[in-house]
């Protein structure tokens, strides 16, 4: 899906340049949000929102909470399905006030892939490892989330023999220093 955009003329001017007349106009990009269907799995489900206008995230919130014994985990359930468009890919990440909490989201961003059409679940690990409930860092009712949708190239990888040299070359973990 393309990014659509709409135009608003802020100025016009007119000016001669070589005997002829040009206009040239000041304009300013309108963003108009993209469409992403979305599909209620229950009646406490709640549509993701931006909490201010300038936001990247969408709030998610918790419509069901389990205890997962086995793996030691809290996973909620939002009630939600999306389509997303293809060429896109939603990112969940934990919202900043999870850092109250002492747990966190397992998998650090969660990845729902354009085909994906199942319920947006969210899990959280104790760092202590005896989660209980009682314990949970969210209510079911609470924002537990944000989901960020975004573009992503399709990658082709080519094999080579070298890569070319930079600066950083293959120094990795740690070796720009603290």
């Amino acid at each position: 899906m393309a990014r659509k955009e709409t135009i608003k003329i802020v100025e016009e001017k007119q000016r001669r340049v070589e005997g002829q007349t040009q206009t040239e106009f000041e304009v300013e990009f309108i963003r108009k949000p993209m469409v992403v269907k979305l599909k209620k799995l229950n009646e406490n489900a709640v549509i993701p929102k931006y909490a201010h206008d300038t936001d990247a995230g969408l709030d998610l919130t918790a419509t069901s909470l389990e205890l997962d014994q086995k793996n030691e985990n809290y996973i909620y359930g939002t009630g939600i399905a999306l389509e997303i468009p293809e060429g896109y890919v939603g990112l969940i990440y934990p919202r900043s006030s999870n850092r109250k909490t002492n747990c966190y989201m397992t998998n650090h961003v969660g990845v729902i892939d354009a085909g994906y059409r199942g319920e947006i679940m969210l899990s959280f690990k104790d760092r202590n490892n005896h989660p209980e409930m009682g314990k949970e860092p969210y209510k079911v009712g609470d924002r537990i989330g944000q989901l960020i949708i975004v573009p992503y190239p399709k990658i082709e990888f080519m094999e080579v023999d070298s890569l070319e040299e930079s600066e950083r070359g293959a120094n990795g973990h740690g070796s720009t220093g603290n």
